[in-house]
């Protein structure tokens, strides 16, 4: 029998015991459905040879080379990785379209003793569900996006929010990128799919009748794209704007941007794009603050002088609906609990 989920939350919700991705490596690592684990049937070069035999000689020799590779790589894992399973294993097993490879490893299962059961139409099943959430049909849920300048402590203080029991979404995090010239992390970005993957499985989890989070972003993170949906309704989301004193942004900056500032060569690397925008003297003046090991100042400025300008651009184009503006004096940790304290009633005082 062949799962076939009408939604997404149906797929999520498939109640087996483990899920198989049998695809290669290489599609494994582009997306797959959450908690799944890699058991490929092909690696990535023996799919490419299946392939190439299939096109240029004959799909019969290359249907035979395949079921060779797949049989030879499916007692690999019934020795390996599966060997601890008991008689009553309930797998959940895919592959690209849901044909030749998942039918094969899950016929194999079964023949074991193993309740194995394919999902209907693979990996393309998910990814469709996934593309009608995200860019087909509209979300429904009330969003409120938590603006103000670059160094207000905003990811830090969307975690906090969670913690106090306010649903939020951490796009940044989903992302893998602090959604700026200098955002890059170290591991970097998912894929365009991998993050949609990510920001499905968070909007899953979330009760519609609360409204939720989120950091006040541009359309893209890094290179990942924020999907129609998504996109729409931030747009149309009140705000709750944090400000704080340039210099205490200044402090935060230094110390949430450490990675970044402690790789002088490749901070300046990454600065030369702006010479077009902000000018040579200022790029120049940034050098001249890392020569001299003046971390604050290089973040004093690229703040003044660069994010808020681009910010206070930004702001006039959107006009957007702003709840509150809340303040803080500096951001220590214990003032990012107190400021996190005051956006969560803001929050909840929205939702009456």
């Amino acid at each position: 029998m062949a799962l076939d989920p009408a939604t997404l939350t149906a797929l999520l919700d498939h109640g087996f015991d483990d899920v198989i991705d049998v695809r290669s490596p290489a599609e494994y690592a582009e997306d797959h459905v959450p908690g799944a684990i890699n058991l490929p049937v092909l690696d990535d070069e023996e799919r490419a040879r299946v392939g190439t035999i299939y096109k240029q000689q004959s799909p019969f020799l290359a249907r035979k080379l395949g079921a060779a590779l797949v049989f030879r790589n499916a007692a690999a894992h019934v020795e390996g990785p599966l060997a601890g399973h008991e008689g009553g294993w309930r797998p959940l097993v895919y592959c690209w379209r849901g044909g030749q490879r998942s039918g094969s490893f899950a016929w194999i299962l079964r023949e074991i003793g193993w309740r194995a059961e394919v999902v209907a139409g693979g990996y393309r099943t998910y990814r469709r569900l996934v593309v009608a959430q995200l860019y087909d049909d509209p979300l429904p849920f009330r969003f409120i996006q938590l603006g103000g300048y670059t160094g207000t402590g905003k990811t830090e203080l969307l975690h906090r929010l969670q913690g106090l029991g306010i649903q939020v979404i951490d796009l940044e995090g989903l992302a893998r990128h602090r959604g700026s010239l200098l955002g890059a992390m170290d591991g970097g970005q998912p894929s365009q799919k991998g993050f949609e993957t990510g920001l499905s499985l968070a909007l899953s989890r979330l009760d519609p009748a609360r409204p939720v989070v989120v950091e006040a972003e541009s359309s893209k993170i890094g290179h990942c794209v924020l999907p129609p949906s998504l996109w729409q309704a931030m747009k149309d989301a009140p705000w709750i704007e944090v400000r704080a004193p340039l210099e205490a942004r200044a402090v935060y900056l230094d110390r949430a941007y450490d990675d970044i500032l402690s790789d002088a060569p490749g901070l300046l690397d990454k600065l030369q794009p702006l010479r077009r925008h902000r000018g040579h003297a200022l790029i120049d003046e940034w050098a001249g603050f890392l020569a001299a090991g003046d971390r604050l100042a290089l973040t004093r400025s690229l703040a003044a002088d660069h994010y808020d300008p681009a910010y206070d651009k930004s702001m006039k184009a959107l006009a957007p609906k702003v709840l509150a503006r809340v303040e803080t004096p500096d951001l220590t940790p214990q003032a990012l609990d107190d400021l996190a304290l005051r956006l969560a009633r803001v929050v909840q005082s929205s939702a009456i």
